[in-house]
């Protein structure tokens, strides 16, 4: 016999279900999963309170709410995310862009359109890392002029990012390599500037992170090496060879490593322009240039 449920109903009983499984904003979670299954707007479920599930939603909705009480992110089940409002597909092959990274993105996007509007050459930008394509996207809808070169070590990671690259028509200025680093790059190219998330984990730290996080997102996306710094050693050494005069990088960084990355770059031999804040007000982002470069504006 089909039981009769409606969306309240469904948002009740599932909200409690969720906080008992320690899942935060459990209301929310659960609003977002059911509207995905009716395919509705979010806000639209408080107009239609009384609407009756029918056997397959109810089904749908069951496994759905299952899977997130299992501690499987949110954006893993719905296929989708936004970013920059862009809307970008994410799986289990690609980390899931994170606020701190939309903040990492409008600086570098508003750095390149200044290199364009000086008359300069088209700006070209490595995306160092780039997963999902997070970046490289957002950085090529909001810059027409910029040329754009992304790397991952994933070739199911790019797979991802190719089909956003597609989703958002902008595959004629975005050039993809597979490979370990700096190394999958023709040495003949030149950046205007590098931007990166990097994996800034310290590996002893992984276990400690939440479930979504630790059991369902990419490690060689997170993991950072002992300390957290392995990534960011091998930009500092290595990127100077793919800058172009006056080019600059953009890192997003974890907590308490600002004092240990300046070191880091000091010693390469970059200059530290700026480290901004996050929207916790914590030094998250990066900004460097060679010695021999004029500082970035803003930075």
């Amino acid at each position: 016999m089909f039981l009769v449920v409606t969306v309240l109903e469904v948002i009740q009983r599932s909200s409690e279900y969720l906080a008992r499984k320690g899942v935060e904003s459990p209301r929310l979670q659960i609003e977002l999963l059911l509207a995905h299954v009716l395919q509705i707007p979010r806000l639209k479920l408080y107009l239609d309170f009384n609407r009756v599930l029918t056997e397959s939603e109810l089904e749908t909705a069951r496994d759905l709410i299952r899977r997130r009480a299992a501690r499987e992110p949110l954006q893993y089940i719905l296929g989708t995310t936004s970013f920059c409002g862009l809307d970008l597909l994410v799986s289990r092959e690609v980390l899931i862009p994170r606020p701190e990274t939309e903040l990492l993105a409008e600086h570098a996007w508003e750095f390149l359109q200044q290199r364009a509007l000086s008359g300069a050459n088209a700006p070209r930008v490595l995306d160092f890392g780039c997963g999902s394509g997070c970046l490289a996207i957002t950085l090529a809808v909001k810059v027409p002029a910029a040329q754009v070169a992304a790397i991952d070590v994933s070739e199911a990671a790019l797979n991802v990012a190719r089909q956003n690259v597609l989703r958002h028509n902008v595959a004629e200025r975005i050039q993809f390599y597979c490979g370990n680093g700096f190394a999958a790059l023709p040495q003949a190219l030149l950046f205007d500037l590098l931007v990166s998330n990097p994996p800034y984990i310290p590996t002893p730290d992984i276990e400690k992170l939440e479930p979504e996080v630790r059991e369902h997102e990419p490690r060689q996306a997170l993991d950072g090496g002992i300390d957290g710094l392995d990534f960011f050693r091998r930009i500092a050494a290595e990127a100077p060879a793919f800058l172009a005069p006056q080019g600059h990088i953009m890192l997003e960084f974890g907590d308490g490593q600002e004092q240990a990355i300046r070191e880091l770059f000091h010693r390469q031999q970059w200059r530290v322009g700026a480290v901004h804040e996050d929207y916790s007000k914590a030094p998250r982002i990066l900004i460097a240039g060679r010695h021999d470069a004029r500082a970035a504006s803003g930075a």
